[in-house]
């Protein structure tokens, strides 16, 4: 009997060209049951034995960290009990179903061969592979690791990828517990930190136009970096100083050389110089010099050198850049784009790569130049013992655009670059005298563009040549203009991108998958600004908890801690540490650092005082407290809340995009006495609306309602807007919600689901529809409708009822009736699920909390009347 290998990849694309290539394209390809993976099957030989093998994938991290649901109420745990509160793994992304489907397609499996990246995340998403299926595969078998592979590889291609499949090793746990002690540190100082600064502040200010005041300790010395740049530009103090500009002559050709004394701080001092050269009025050559100059070719190209280089050339962000990188990868174009080294491996195959590329119409010619005249070895680099440098991996066929184009044929180039000669060219210079005061001018001549034939922005720019004349110690010259301009010293720039990289790179902050995170991070936070020429502006927000962190512990915000955290998880990595020690060690130094700063909250607030505004001065009246009765206002900026000036309390409400909040009349919470207020998102009849109670959604009154939730959670017998008044029947999309009347949806009336975006239209223009409580429909268990309509208008296309109202279940008799009044095209969210709940056996609605044609609900009348 067959063996069956299962091999997980971590990303589909990644896992169909696997499959593709270790099959030699003979794979047979099924779409998964979760809709997001594919599974790929072929035969081979796997140990020596015939095997089948499965090729399927994950989409990133199968599991997360989380703390348990209790733990997520932001108003009643205090962030320091965060410190020693339980942390669980959780599914990454419950819709995907990754555990279960992984475990679904390794019943039956013998092996198990894991093809994730190949870095420390990879490896740690390895372990959650194996977590998931091993009850599938390894059941009651403590030694299931020796069953289980771990295939290095760099680059998506036949070679690399036929190598790897011969040279299976293990998976390395330790480099993944190195990512679950990180994961847990940073869940545990980001939370604490980012929960309490963001409920401090947004309780007291109304401008912070930041849905969330977080820290990290990674993105904190990140823009502790910008902050530090713009202080040193408001800081500095622009000093005058002189300079002299000269234009003399030599056989009827001016130049104007460059006067050896530079700048010259005092102005009379400057004056006396050029009287003095004024006077001699003519000058001599004293010395003729010539020197061939070198300008070195870049080593081999690295994720921080790409980033860096997108950036400031090519105009992306980081996270731009190394979403586009990866892209490449999957698709085969580029080696593994994370990577730390500059140095080819000793075994490269530097000219095979190179010939990838000699039938490009851009550059072709000048590889085929190179492979002519022989590569040239590569500068020394630095071998970090993670993957090899970034290189073209396949030909641009004209397959590529936009983005994908502009990186592609970037790390084409530096791969060349790297292969071609030095750029040497001359540089001649003449030194002068006049008026006992040295004069210099300098010309240079390109001998050979080596690499910058490929990477022209690096050429050296020819200077004018100096004239022949002037090439002759002795020769006179004549002094035609010689005057002093005035200038004053200017500040630094802000920070560019590439330089911010730079410096994350010297000082250890993130790695070079992480870097883009941590810098858009900042920039989503509404902490800096991303300006013209990609430089970062801090913000007052961010420059006010910068300076925040410097008053109170400066540690917060400088690199040190974290680069030194760093290299105690490279230890841990490389099994030279222990994981719970160097995590408990860091977790007991910043919990200790957390209650300091919340004990010195005080001076950071003196700093937000003079920065921004309070609530009492923001927003504008808008609903009523239910505790003191009088207006709470509004605050518009981000994020959205009301505050009641009375009680000095404030409270969330939905932050959704391009959404707006609306009174809705004198109608109040029953169990509160807050106004109910509505939620009506963006994008017309299919947005998603509801009404809410503000203290509701911030203080779930029932058990099993989740924080955040609006009425249509609510199970309370006598709210107008609750699920006990406007429930019809469970979603027709089965994702566990109820479908609702939306009683504001008025004259387009409509239904929608309370988790997902679900939405049937029904009695469009009509004067009013609600649900019936004391009667459902006995074939599905869906609660009748009451409709009211004006008289028939006979204009065409309108529906023609058989009277003025109607009771009924829509969809086991309206739609039959007037099926043109029950619209269902967006009912369904995919075809699958439309085709599943619209077969004979199993059509109409569904019972609320049963599966269709389940309970028959209360009073049951029949499938519905016409009065």
């Amino acid at each position: 009997m067959a063996l069956t290998v299962l091999m997980v990849a971590e990303k589909p694309m990644l896992a169909d060209s696997i499959a593709h290539l270790l099959s030699n394209g003979q794979a047979r390809k099924r779409k998964g049951w979760n809709g997001v993976c594919s599974v790929s099957e072929y035969d081979g030989q796997f140990n020596g034995k015939n095997a089948k093998f499965k090729v399927t994938s994950t989409c990133g991290h199968v599991m997360s960290l989380d703390f348990p649901a209790k733990f997520n109420n932001w108003e009643r745990v205090d962030p320091a009990e965060l410190y020693s509160a339980p942390a669980v793994k959780i599914e990454a992304n419950p819709k995907m179903k990754m555990n279960e489907f992984l475990a679904s397609e390794a019943k039956n499996a013998d092996y198990l061969v894991l093809w994730l990246d190949c870095d420390k995340e990879g490896e740690n998403i390895c372990f959650e592979v194996v977590d998931a299926v091993k009850s599938a595969m390894f059941k009651n078998r403590p030694d299931y690791m020796s069953d289980v592979y771990r295939a290095h590889f760099s680059a998506i291609t036949e070679k690399d990828i036929k190598a790897a499949m011969k040279n299976l090793s293990r998976p390395d746990q330790n480099m993944a517990l190195s990512v679950d002690a990180r994961q847990e540190l940073d869940l545990r100082i980001g939370c604490s930190f980012t929960r309490f600064q963001t409920k401090f502040f947004q309780g007291k200010y109304g401008d912070l136009d930041s849905n969330v005041i977080s820290y990290g300790p990674c993105q904190t010395p990140t823009l502790g970096f910008c902050v530090t740049r713009h202080d040193q530009i408001v800081q500095f103090k622009p000093e005058a100083y002189w300079v002299l500009k000269t234009t003399f002559s030599c056989d009827s050709q001016t130049f104007s050389p460059e006067w050896q004394r530079g700048r010259i701080f005092d102005a009379e001092i400057a004056r006396l110089f050029v009287d003095r050269i004024k006077k001699s009025h003519s000058g001599v050559v004293v010395d003729v010099s010539k020197k061939e100059a070198r300008k070195e070719r870049p080593c081999a190209l690295n994720t921080v050198e790409l980033m860096r280089v997108a950036s400031s050339s090519l105009g992306l962000s980081p996270s731009t850049t190394m979403h586009v990188a990866e892209s490449l990868y999957t698709q085969g174009y580029i080696s593994y784009p994370r990577t730390e080294t500059t140095a080819y491996p000793a075994n490269f195959d530097l000219n095979g790569t190179l010939k990838i590329l000699s039938g490009d119409r851009k550059w072709g010619s000048v590889v085929s130049q190179v492979l002519a005249e022989g590569i040239k070895r590569p500068k020394s680099g630095v071998d970090k013992g993670d993957h090899p440098p970034i290189t073209p991996m396949r030909a641009n066929t004209g397959n590529l655009s936009g983005d994908m184009a502009r990186i592609y044929e970037y790390v084409s180039q530096h791969f060349v670059a790297t292969l071609m000669k030095q750029c040497v060219y001359e540089v001649t210079t003449v030194k002068m005298e006049c008026g006992e005061e040295q004069f210099t001018i300098q010309g240079k001549n390109v001998i050979d563009p080596g690499f910058t034939a490929v990477m022209p922005w690096l050429s050296v720019e020819e200077e004018c040549s100096v004239p022949k004349s002037l090439q002759q110690i002795g020769a006179r010259i004549e002094l035609q203009d010689a005057q002093i301009q005035a200038r004053e010293t200017t500040p630094p720039g802000y920070l560019t991108e590439s330089e911010l990289i730079t410096l994350m790179e010297k000082h250890g902050i993130g790695t070079d998958a992480s870097i883009p995170v941590h810098i858009n991070t900042i920039t989503q936070r509404n902490y800096v600004t991303v300006e013209s020429g990609r430089r970062l502006v801090p913000t007052r927000l961010g420059q006010c908890l910068v300076r925040g962190y410097w008053k109170v512990d400066p540690e917060l915000v400088l690199p040190t801690m974290r680069s030194e955290l760093e290299e105690q998880l490279n230890l841990v990595a490389s099994g030279k540490a222990d994981y719970h020690d160097v995590k408990n060690h860091a977790l007991k130094m910043f919990e200790m650092k957390f209650q300091f700063f919340v004990n010195n909250i005080p001076a950071v607030d003196t700093l937000f005082e003079a920065s921004f505004t309070t609530l009492s001065d923001t927003g504008k009246p808008f609903s009523r407290c239910g505790k003191c009765r009088r207006y709470m206002k509004l605050v518009q900026t981000k994020p959205q809340r009301l505050f009641c000036p009375t009680c000095q309390e404030t409270y969330s409400v939905p932050n959704f995009k391009d959404g707006v909040l609306k009174v809705i009349g004198d109608h109040k919470c029953p169990l509160d006495d807050f106004d109910i207020i509505l939620w009506q998102g963006a994008g017309g009849k299919l947005a998603r609306s509801f009404t809410l109670c503000p203290f509701c959604f911030n203080n779930p009154p029932f058990e099993k309602m989740p924080q955040g939730s609006g009425c249509d959670n609510c199970v309370h017998p006598s709210c107008q807007y609750s699920i006990s008044s406007n429930g019809v029947c469970a979603c027709l999309q089965d994702c566990g919600g109820v479908m609702l009347l939306d009683t504001q949806s008025h004259p387009k009336w409509r239904m929608t689901c309370n988790k997902c975006p679900s939405v049937v239209g029904l009695f469009d223009g009509a004067l009013k529809v609600k649900v019936d409580r004391n009667n459902s429909c006995e074939e599905c268990g869906s609660q009748f409708i009451k409709a009211e309509f004006k008289p028939n208008s006979g204009k065409p296309g309108a529906v023609e009822y058989e009277s003025s109202s109607y009771e009924g279940c829509i969809f086991c008799d309206a739609m039959k009736k007037y099926p043109d009044a029950i619209n269902m095209n967006h009912a369904y969210l995919t075809e699958e699920s439309r085709l599943k709940n619209t077969q004979p056996s199993r059509r109409g609605g569904r019972g609320r909390g049963g599966s269709r044609g389940g309970g028959r609900g209360r009073g049951g009348r029949g499938r519905g009347r016409g009065r």
